[in-house]
């Protein structure tokens, strides 16, 4: 029986409440169980709460709250987060509970007793705000590196023989490449070692709050040592079965915890107990919000709540703005190097991205499904081209999920969307059917196959979405990696939906004005001009009117524009040419059913701008009933680019 996969985020610190770059790391375990649910593995998810430091009691003792009820709330507040996300946890671990408690003092009294585990006296500074003793050379200006006051300690304490496996951790790395993640931080970790591991101070005396050394109440176990055996604790070690969880597969986590903690303590203590060591330590980069490090003491902590109420709020459901979420988010992710992340930013790869690509390379198909094929999946096979390129993009998705380069990944699902609309450019399926060419079915059969890849492949990242998507393919969700391009995920003759627009572009509403002061004078309302009376414009001879160029047109694209009422931004294409061109048919005309629709353009009015736009040309429409316009077109197809007399 294969053994279950195990991952894991870093268990979160008890000391306020999540924000997004918690919320990302839960999120990239997210990904990768769903993923490797996929390809067919069990898999096991571990989150959780970080609450026996000494900072976390004092800030209960200073609100006036029992510790516990404090802890309580605050780790309630992280698993409401990951519910928010949609994360998908198996495990919720607290160091509260009794059995880390079990195993902490467990772990501790197998450390002494094989005598890596000594007493001595601890003399030094500590930074209670980051749980860390700080060395008097590391000093900046009489606080710790990260600018925290820090206090003198002066105690018998126990000590972890941390010097003795310097070269044990760099020898099981050399054999193991995957075990520091990524390769830059690699560096980080063996050059951190070089300089020499310290013992260090794994006890501090008993305030009250924290796991006690077993035999030693005087003492409660140093929060850091404490914290770390958590993802052992949560497989039942030292009692029967934990070796079906252990060892971890994957120690996800941010790169402040890395170096000090996950990639040399850590090991070095599974070493000394004799246990295996988790296969990969990977540490993502900060995520930063507008270009600085999240701090609730910089006042720029934003929540998963605000992200996903802001994608609500201009027009997306509930469990779409969740997704475009964790969209967002994920593409964002900061595997080397920091990567900031903004509103901004946010919106414009919610656009680029998910409303132009994805939503426009499903609204197309579907529409040219129900326009060239009544609606239905065609028996015909798919070209070879269309294979090749799903496979293609199936193999790198797979192979950049080796080293977890999540926001790589989704570049590669995305990458379906894309290619569908470069197809749907080289092949014309409009001429196709035009000239009753045989090839229409193998066409659409193709687009409906880039479709239903994005489907799969976007699954890890964005559930809900992958789900309303099979649903307008009317099919079943792809839960198997190995069904993703095959013959049988498109069986022919299936009714397909009508396209139900899922990701609306983002009309973000400017912020409203400040209200005047009581006292502040009003300024005056502009004088409203008369409209002119309407006349008739003058005659014109023949050489006038044959100066306008008139020829028939064909819509590709369709969206409505962002922050107007009335225009709606097509992509037409005229002969072998392809225009941009805006008009006001948004009231009249839903922007997904022009796709595919023949049209009589002006082709040689000089290039405006509209709201920031070119348009260039103008679509020919009549007047109709209270405002609304009625595109012409011709009676019978014509070829585009035929000239309008």
């Amino acid at each position: 029986m294969a053994k279950t996969t195990y991952i894991t985020t870093p268990i979160y610190y008890v000391n306020s409440v999540p924000h997004v770059g918690h919320a990302l790391t839960m999120l990239v375990c997210d990904v990768t169980k769903r993923y490797r649910q996929m390809r067919g593995e069990k898999v096991v998810f571990l989150t959780g709460t970080d609450e026996n430091g000494l900072k976390v009691y004092e800030a209960a003792v200073a609100a006036g709250e029992d510790p516990m009820k404090f802890v309580d709330w605050i780790s309630q507040a992280f698993r409401d987060v990951a519910d928010l996300m949609h994360i998908d946890y198996d495990i919720f671990f607290r160091t509260t509970s009794e059995q880390h408690k079990v195993s902490v003092q467990a772990l501790f009294e197998r450390l002494r007793e094989s005598g890596y585990i000594y007493s001595d006296k601890y003399e030094g500074w500590y930074d209670v705000s980051a749980e860390t003793f700080v060395r008097e050379s590391d000093l900046v200006d009489g606080k710790s590196p990260d600018g925290n006051e820090v206090r003198w300690v002066s105690e018998e304490n126990y000590f972890f023989k941390l010097s003795a496996f310097g070269d044990k951790l760099m020898e099981h790395a050399a054999a193991n490449p995957e075990f520091w993640l990524p390769v830059g931080r690699r560096a980080e970790v063996e050059s951190f070692i070089k300089q020499g591991l310290r013992d260090i101070c794994i006890t501090r005396t008993q305030a009250g709050w924290g796991i006690p050394v077993p035999g030693d109440d005087s003492k409660v176990i140093y929060v850091w040592f404490d914290a770390l055996i958590n993802y052992l604790a949560a497989t039942g070690w030292p009692k029967e079965g934990w070796e079906e969880l252990w060892p971890a597969e994957i120690h996800w986590m941010a790169k402040e915890i890395y170096v000090r903690f996950h990639a040399t303590l850590w090991p070095a203590m599974l070493m000394a107990a004799g246990l295996p060591l988790p296969k990969t330590v990977i540490a993502h980069g900060w995520f930063t919000f507008n270009d600085a490090k999240m701090s609730k003491s910089k006042g720029n902590v934003l929540a998963p709540a605000e992200v996903i109420q802001f994608f609500e709020e201009n027009g997306c459901t509930h469990d779409l703005a969740v997704d475009a979420t964790r969209f967002t988010l994920i593409r964002c992710f900061p595997y080397d190097n920091d990567s900031n992340y903004s509103m901004s930013e946010a919106e414009r790869m919610y656009n680029s991205d998910l409303a132009n690509d994805l939503g426009n390379a499903l609204n197309r198909t579907l529409s040219m499904t129900h326009k060239f094929t009544e609606g239905k999946i065609p028996a015909d096979a798919l070209e070879p081209e269309v294979e090749e390129k799903i496979q293609a993009a199936k193999a790198a998705f797979a192979a950049e999920f080796v080293e977890s380069k999540v926001h790589l990944v989704v570049d590669h699902a995305l990458s379906m969307a894309r290619e569908l609309n470069r197809y749907v450019d080289a092949c014309k399926p409009w001429d196709l059917a035009k000239n009753s060419d045989p090839r229409l079915g193998a066409v659409i059969k193709g687009m409906l196959a880039y479709v239903r890849a994005a489907e799969g492949m976007i699954r890890p990242f964005m559930p809900s979405t992958a789900d309303r998507m099979a649903a307008q393919l009317g099919l079943d969700p792809t839960t198997h990696w190995d069904a993703i391009g095959s013959v049988d995920s498109l069986p022919a003759g299936t009714s397909i939906q009508q396209p139900e627009p899922m990701f609306p572009r983002l009309q973000v509403k400017p912020a409203e004005p400040k209200k005047a002061m009581e006292n502040e004078p009003k300024p005056e309302a502009p004088v409203k001009a008369k409209k002119p009376a309407f006349e008739p414009p003058a005659e014109i001879g023949i050489e006038d009117f044959m100066k306008v160029q008139l020829k028939v047109a064909r819509i590709l694209e369709a969206e409505p524009l962002e922050g107007s009422e009335k225009l709606v931004k097509l992509q037409v294409m005229v002969g072998d040419e392809k225009r941009q061109i805006l008009a006001g048919i948004k009231k009249s005309y839903n922007p997904v059913d022009l796709v595919g629709r023949q049209v009589v353009v002006v082709t040689n009015l000089k290039p405006a701008k509209l709201m920031g736009h070119e348009s260039q040309g103008m679509v020919l429409a009549a007047d109709g009933p209270n405002g609304t316009a009625i595109l012409l077109q011709p009676e019978a197809e014509a070829p585009e680019g035929t000239s309008v007399h």
